[in-house]
């Protein structure tokens, strides 16, 4: 019989909101030079917006008695009151004092919200273990604690399209049908791959970014995208000659090839070969 002097398991809720703001990558305390020498192609002192999309995650102790961690409804009700009617249809720049002399990057944002959510009004038993926040399609933001510290991440998407066949030159043909079946089709099949690239990192105190994504997607376009989209990667590149590009080894091999190359700390990729096959190597 399990011991009644076990404490009681913690569950995380994930709740997400989502609010339209406008911002700008732009210091009214510094000239233009300056302004431009920080956000480089970013810089303009008028703004575009965003429909962002807010994730964040909170733990705790089911009640025994209503069965939940915190009534959803009062989770939403706070961030509602805090984050969405603070952010939405707003200038942040503007209209939040917290970033009248700093900038308003998704990085910061996060920093922000998440002191914001930590200053007491959460609902009593719970407490805020993550955030998750979404820029645009391609960018988003991850803001995590874990063993009592937080950590920071930048995350960038991509799209590759190419072809590859599962076969192991070591094997027999009938050991690679056996293995892979209709994956081992002769001339191969393709897909459409999604690729997350991760960086970690502490946000730069100036430009409030932790990475400078143009110079990111420079080169995860010359050493990836561009290497693999509409190839076959059997036949045409040199690191899957001698073994079957799985997923798992194409993950691994775009780590390889990334790790120590960006301007940030490759933290982790994932490769999504098709809507429920996703694939992630990461540092840890």
């Amino acid at each position: 019989m399990a011991s009644s002097n076990l404490s009681p398991p913690l569950v995380r809720l994930t709740r997400c909101v989502s609010f339209s703001s406008g911002h700008r990558y732009w210091i009214s305390s510094l000239s233009e030079a300056e302004n431009r020498a920080l956000f480089g192609q970013w810089a303009s002192p008028y703004n575009h917006g965003h429909n962002y999309l807010l994730e964040v995650e909170v733990v705790g102790v089911v009640d025994p008695v209503t069965g939940m961690v915190v009534n959803i409804k009062t989770i939403d009700d706070v961030l509602q009151a805090v984050i969405v009617a603070r952010f939405d249809q707003k200038s942040i720049n503007d209209e939040i004092e917290h970033f009248h002399s700093r900038s308003s990057s998704t990085e910061n944002l996060m920093l922000y919200i998440a002191s914001v959510l930590q200053g007491g009004v959460l609902p009593k038993g719970v407490r805020l273990t993550g955030l998750k926040l979404h820029e645009t399609d391609t960018l988003f933001g991850e803001y995590v604690e874990k063993d009592g510290s937080w950590t920071m991440t930048l995350t960038r998407i991509y799209e590759f399209a190419a072809a590859h066949r599962l076969h192991v030159p070591g094997m027999t043909e009938a050991q690679n049908v056996e293995m892979f079946g209709k994956c081992n089709n002769e001339a191969g099949h393709g897909h459409n791959y999604t690729l997350e690239v991760t960086v970690e990192g502490e946000p730069d105190p100036k430009t409030g970014m932790m990475v400078d994504l143009a110079a990111m997607d420079r080169i995860v376009d010359d050493l990836v995208v561009e290497r693999y989209d509409h190839k076959h990667l059997n036949i045409d590149m040199p690191e899957f000659h001698d073994r079957a590009p799985t997923s798992e080894v194409i993950a691994t091999e775009i780590f390889r090839r990334l790790d120590g190359k960006l301007p940030a700390k490759l933290a982790r990729v994932r490769l999504h070969e098709t809507a429920r096959s996703v694939f992630e190597v990461s540092r840890n």
